[in-house]
């Protein structure tokens, strides 16, 4: 959905200046992209020391539990990350269209991958404006459905299988995810895709914060504040 062409609020001045409003993001899902940011976040630093173990240390072992506790935070964060992942697909069926942007990519519209082409000439300065939009742009909607959400379930699954593991056969958690292990029978080829699904997530964060704030300064409409009061604003100058 593109943004409305805006009209010259004062066609005597030489500049016109005019600001678009347009009710974006519903507070479920503004809600559910910080606390999952956060819980990214958790999940990440812990995921990092449970993959790459801190030294040992001296002392008795009841009083040095740091492992222990790092690898709760993680598999706490995980079922943090579940539950709102589960809501959020509640909310891509009741929520606005833009609700559900990142869980699919028309890749049968023509339409599409002409946006698509434009956004990438943009951001690669070779187009000179950008095109508006109230919602995700289509590079975004592509880039988020391939490097975030796929992932996303992909880090959910092949997590809860390997904490059957340590859960048993007899765990709610292996009859549900269990059959990960059939596609990879070695537990530690799970684990080093899991690993490897922590670095593509951590890639596209690092290049959504950039992005963010490059089209907040370049494009005149808002994007992280968006994200806070749900509004996308534009400003439109016309001579």
């Amino acid at each position: 959905m593109t943004l409305p062409e805006s009209r010259p609020a004062n066609t005597d001045a030489k500049k016109a200046v005019e600001r678009l409003s347009v009710y974006v993001y519903d507070a479920p899902v503004r809600i559910w992209h910080w606390a999952n940011a956060f819980s990214i976040l958790t999940l990440a630093l812990t995921g990092y020391f449970i993959g790459s173990p801190l030294t040992s240390v001296s002392g008795e072992a009841s009083a040095n539990y740091l492992m222990g506790r790092i690898r709760f935070i993680h598999f706490a964060a995980a079922q943090i990350l579940t539950v709102l992942l589960i809501l959020r697909v509640y909310w891509v069926l009741v929520g606005n269209v833009h609700a559900r942007q990142i869980f699919y990519v028309p890749i049968w519209s023509g339409r599409f991958w002409k946006q698509l082409s434009h956004e990438v000439r943009w951001y690669m300065f070779m187009a000179r404006q950008p095109k508006k939009y109230a919602g995700h742009n289509p590079l975004a909607r592509f880039t988020m459905f391939l490097m975030f959400t796929l992932p996303l379930f992909f880090m959910v699954i092949t997590g809860f299988a390997l904490y059957s593991e340590g859960a048993g056969r007899d765990s709610w958690e292996y009859v549900v995810f269990g059959w990960v292990f059939s596609m990879w029978p070695n537990s530690q080829d799970v684990r080093t895709n899991h690993h490897l699904g922590m670095w593509v997530i951590l890639i596209f964060v690092i290049v959504h914060i950039y992005v963010a704030v490059r089209e907040d300064i370049m494009s005149s409409q808002s994007i992280i504040s968006s994200m806070i009061s749900g509004e996308r604003l534009s400003k439109e100058l016309e001579d």
